[in-house]
């Protein structure tokens, strides 16, 4: 085994972020994180960065907010005496393009576990650099498909949500002229069986009841509007290549297939492991060599059953609009995306019904298509951004903010 990975952590204190520093803690040998990078200016998160900082023996640190930097000064230099380490400070970085910075320097592997598309400029800034890219950033590649396509190089693109790296794997069984269809899994979240119309009084609460999976709240809610699969769905014709009517969804709610390749002959390889992330998150520091001791696998010696059924897309609308978005293509996929963040974060604040959620977005992706969507073909940064904001705010006079 070749010496340890250097690894810039993105969005190193959500959800990803903390399970990859287990990964790194279980296998030393493999992995050191030179840098992190977290957003905004809460005092507790800012701690936690700190002291995550601290234990890794990281080189540098970056915060989003400007304004957070002399908070997170203090909490590394409070936190570094603790670990009996008086003196001990590492580069700081701190404003919007912290984490771009960090992404773009020298290292084998930079994990984006940022969540919504303000990972997208960090992801291109690791493409740029020649660095391998860990994926757990679905939004992304989502907005910015084009640009991240075209900057790639063949394998660079490692992914880290549990589907795609379930089919990456599966797809090691055969060649690319062998597949037939992919077929993402989906939990069905909380809300798996009921109908659009019992939905109309969802709760923030019970929205973020997941039954598998701890995450945070906004890839939580989306699974719960299936705005997750969704996204996947998009992310998977862009990994992989395949036309977006050769990837299907079922909804499987033991979490334990995490996706399946069909090939021509009719043969399906499912790739099944239990529901924790650390596994896809260290197969894509070390891909494609896996890490050991990272998962405890299933208990075969245990009676178990594993179903599947189809989705309900009229309860959960969101599949197939994100398909409509992706087959219009250009700023169409950033629009599906901006949107719905605004109407989850209304949501999340009670000024929008669950089912807002989706009928918001779809509204403003329809408009987006009639007035002013623009082609995959010479698309710039610039013009996500424009678009997306021009969504945001339209999700907003929507919600009525």
């Amino acid at each position: 085994m070749s010496s340890a990975r250097d690894v810039v952590l993105l969005g190193s204190t959500g959800s990803i972020g903390t399970q990859a520093e287990d990964v790194v803690a279980s296998a030393p040998e493999r992995f050191r994180v030179v840098a992190v990078a977290a957003g905004g200016s809460d005092p507790a998160r800012l701690r936690q960065l700190a002291e995550q900082a601290v234990r890794l023996d990281v080189q540098a640190v970056g915060v989003a907010d400007p304004a957070a930097e002399p908070a997170l000064r203090e909490h590394l230099t409070v936190a570094a005496r603790q670990a009996g380490r008086p003196g001990w400070l590492p580069e700081v970085l701190a404003g919007p393009e912290a984490a771009v910075e960090l992404a773009r320097r020298p290292a084998d592997v930079v994990l984006n576990g940022m969540t919504g598309s303000v990972g997208l400029r960090p992801t291109l800034a690791a493409l740029e650099a020649g660095t391998t890219l860990a994926l757990a950033n679905k939004e992304s590649l989502v907005v910015g498909g084009p640009l991240v396509t075209a900057l790639a190089a063949p394998g660079q693109v490692v992914p880290v949500d549990s589907e795609h790296s379930a089919i990456a794997q599966c797809l090691r069984g055969g060649s690319a002229a062998e597949v037939r269809r992919l077929v993402l899994t989906a939990s069905g979240g909380p809300f798996r069986g009921r109908s659009r119309a019992s939905l109309a009084e969802v709760t923030p609460e019970q929205a973020l009841a997941h039954p598998t999976w701890a995450m945070g709240p906004v890839v939580t809610t989306n699974s719960a509007t299936m705005v997750n699969k969704a996204l996947e769905v998009v992310e998977a014709h862009l990994l992989f290549g395949l036309p977006l009517e050769r990837i299907d969804v079922v909804v499987h709610p033991q979490s334990v297939v995490h996706s399946m390749v069909e090939f021509t002959d009719g043969s399906t390889l499912a790739q099944c492991s239990p529901p924790d992330m650390r596994l896809p998150i260290s197969l894509g520091m070390g891909w494609p060599d896996r890490v050991e001791r990272v998962d405890y696998g299933i208990d075969w010696t245990r009676a178990a059953s594993w179903t599947f059924e189809p989705l309900d897309e009229e309860a959960f609308p969101a599949v197939a609009l994100a398909r409509s978005a992706a087959t219009t293509g250009g700023t169409a996929p950033a629009v599906f995306n901006a949107a719905n963040e605004e109407c989850v974060a209304a949501f999340l604040t009670r000024r929008l019904p669950f089912l807002g959620i989706v009928d918001t977005v779809a509204r403003v992706v329809d408009e987006h298509r009639e007035h002013s969507a623009l082609p995959s073909e010479g698309l710039t940064v610039d013009d996500v951004l424009a678009a997306e904001g021009w969504a945001r705010t339209r999700a907003r006079e929507l919600v009525g903010v």
